[in-house]
């Protein structure tokens, strides 16, 4: 079961790699012709759609029939003229900023893809397919946090939904404002812990928008069938709740059953409207993280990015870290892990690589009273002397006996346990900077690993550097990051890898997975299925020179991966209840490789429609 079959999974990626070749409608003579959309619009309406706008793009033929003639410069441009133009602006763009510091740089950038985003969404999404390496860290981490942060004074024109306190009471109403007859995919934040930044109230609005980009370009769902929406409760943060531009409420956050109450009232409106959309939780902090993922995820089709998401792509690199070694898989109830940070995604982690390790071949439940893991919070290594020690931790919290290494106490700081643990994997999930100095990685050279793993996987990343890892580590460190760094040149040839662990290699595939097996709910079985597949999705060559994750370039084919390996899942869990004319039967008879085909064949390309105006 966990063992990767790497001559299988080639196959199955050249397979991916066709059926997404051709959804993608090459140009030109033969290029198969899309059918024609119905638009309830004409003339300059169609132009301030960004949804059926082609810019100049549209056929004189068009033109006439849309009421358009006059109103765009008379020169046809085909699709890949505007294509090369828009790029070429961005290119031009990146040349007149160097020597700007990089945060003027990424602002500058998104702006510049928000601006096409909010003219020409055909336009928007065929260049972030095609060049999504290059704009992921525009639209999403890191450069979405500025975003966040800056949000009320860079605020143009709305794109989601906000309900806040103040709409108690109105949301089942509410939520037919939206235009949308049908919506597919809703990431959800209330703004309270917005990557490392925390609070930021209504502006944390640009984790749900660009957590659904991501989908659109890596599940191919419908941009048409997305909803990102805030739930503003107020803000604890006294910059914003002083600053004049901050669009959200001016009030002190909500607590207990009044916070439940708008989100239980935000769930129920949601699913009366759209019963079969998935839901992701965003950004939520710890509390309210675990609270809300407990109370909903057996009602309602919905998963937590931060605990569960987070907690699937940390276990495919675990599970690499220990085949880097050279180790069977089996041995990952071997390997000691240190974990800094016990909040919503440490927490997360933690489950399931327990869950992992008790599912391992040989292994029985009574495994459960072995703990591999050292957990350390701001206050240092948490044991079971720790006062008022909270529940979710308390499994993990070390202990007294023979099993303990002795000297290391209560709150004892990361240097000394790292220097008496000898971990195999060091596991960043922290938002509190300059955690993994100098110190604390010369400490991990001493590592009982051959090959020790530094994972630094918070967002904005600010534990320490690639470079930093394999000059005091040693050049046979692995590591690991949660945003986009560049290799590092080891000399003579060699590079040392600086993989991206991040989530956007699970949550489109969980969310795609989930809807098209029409699951009832989202089960930890799928999720462990994700994870299982995003770790065996890399060869075991790539394994050896220190690669534990894909390029994110290839983020569609191992989204159709893992969307498939959802589906198989929640089949054989009897959860799919199925999706239009494909019900749990037929989802049932297909194959593995089957089941990736129509998986692949459901996600959404960027092609100009015909538009036939019915006025």
């Amino acid at each position: 079961m966990w063992r990767p079959a790497a001559a299988a999974a080639v196959r199955r990626s050249a397979q991916i790699r066709r059926l997404l070749s051709s959804s993608a409608p090459a140009a030109g003579a033969g290029a198969a012709v899309p059918g024609p959309c119905i638009v309830h619009k004409r003339g300059t309406d169609i132009l301030h759609d960004p949804w059926y706008n082609k810019d100049t793009a549209f056929p004189m033929t068009e033109r006439d029939r849309l009421g358009l003639r006059g109103l765009l410069p008379p020169r046809v441009m085909s699709f890949e003229q505007q294509y090369e133009r828009f790029i070429n602006s961005f290119r031009s763009l990146e040349n007149n900023t160097r020597g700007e510091p990089d945060s003027i740089v990424a602002l500058a950038k998104w702006r510049i893809l928000n601006r096409l985003h909010d003219r020409n969404e055909t336009l928007y999404y065929r260049v972030l397919i095609d060049n999504i390496k290059d704009f992921a860290p525009i639209i999403y981490t890191p450069t979405v946090g500025l975003v966040c942060e800056n949000y009320s004074g860079l605020f143009r024109r709305p794109r989601g939904m906000y309900f806040s306190a103040k709409d108690k009471g109105e949301m089942m109403s509410m939520i037919y404002n939206w235009p949308a007859e049908k919506v597919d995919m809703i990431v959800v934040t209330d703004g309270s812990r917005i990557l490392g930044l925390g609070d930021l109230g209504v502006q944390g609005i640009g984790i749900p928008i660009g957590k659904l980009d991501v989908y659109v370009a890596a599940a191919g769902i419908n941009p048409q069938k997305v909803l990102p929406i805030m739930l503003d409760v107020g803000t604890n943060n006294e910059k914003l709740l002083e600053d004049k531009l901050y669009l959200g409420l001016r009030q002190p956050r909500l607590e207990g059953e009044e916070y439940l109450s708008v989100v239980d009232e935000f769930m129920e409106a949601v699913h009366a409207r759209w019963p079969k959309a998935v839901v992701q939780f965003e950004d939520f902090q710890m509390k309210w993280a675990f609270e809300t993922l407990q109370r909903y995820r057996n009602r309602f089709c919905m998963f937590n990015d931060d605990v569960q998401g987070t907690a699937g792509v940390a276990l495919a690199g675990l599970l690499g870290a220990v085949r880097a070694q050279g180790r069977p898989l089996e041995d990952f109830n071997k390997q000691k892990i240190v974990v800094v940070g016990a909040g919503s995604a440490g927490i997360g982690v933690l489950n399931m690589a327990k869950q992992a390790m008790l599912r391992m071949p040989g292994i029985h439940r009574s495994g459960e009273g072995h703990n591999q893991f050292w957990v350390l919070d701001k206050d240092g290594l948490i044991t079971k002397d720790r006062q008022d020690l909270d529940p979710a931790v308390a499994r993990f919290a070390r202990g007294h006996g023979p099993d303990e290494i002795q000297d290391l106490h209560e709150g004892a700081s990361l240097v000394e346990v790292v220097k008496k643990v000898k971990p195999h994997v060091l596991l960043g999930l922290s938002g509190v900077g300059g955690i993994f100095n100098e110190e604390v990685l010369k400490a991990m050279k001493e590592s009982d690993s051959p090959r020790p793993a530094i994972f630094a996987m918070s967002n904005p990343t600010t534990k320490g550097t690639p470079d930093d890892v394999f000059k005091y580590v040693g050049e046979n460190a692995v590591f690991a990051s949660g945003s986009p760094f560049n290799n590092v040149s080891l000399g003579s040839g060699r590079t040392g890898y600086a993989n991206q662990a991040n989530n956007m290699y699970l949550f489109p595939g969980i969310g795609l997975g989930a809807l098209l097996s029409g699951a009832r709910h989202i089960s930890d079985g799928m999720l462990q299925a994700a994870a299982e597949c995003l770790a065996s999705y890399i060869t075991d060559d790539e394994i050896r020179k220190g690669i534990l994750f894909p390029s994110v370039s290839s983020i569609r084919h191992i989204t159709a991966r893992v969307g498939a390996a959802v589906v198989r899942a929640a089949v054989a869990e009897e959860l799919a209840e199925g999706r239009c004319d494909v019900g749990p039967r037929e989802l049932s008879s297909m194959s593995e490789s089957e089941t990736v085909d129509y998986v692949a064949r459901k996600m959404w390309y960027p092609i100009y429609s015909p538009l036939v105006s019915d006025k």
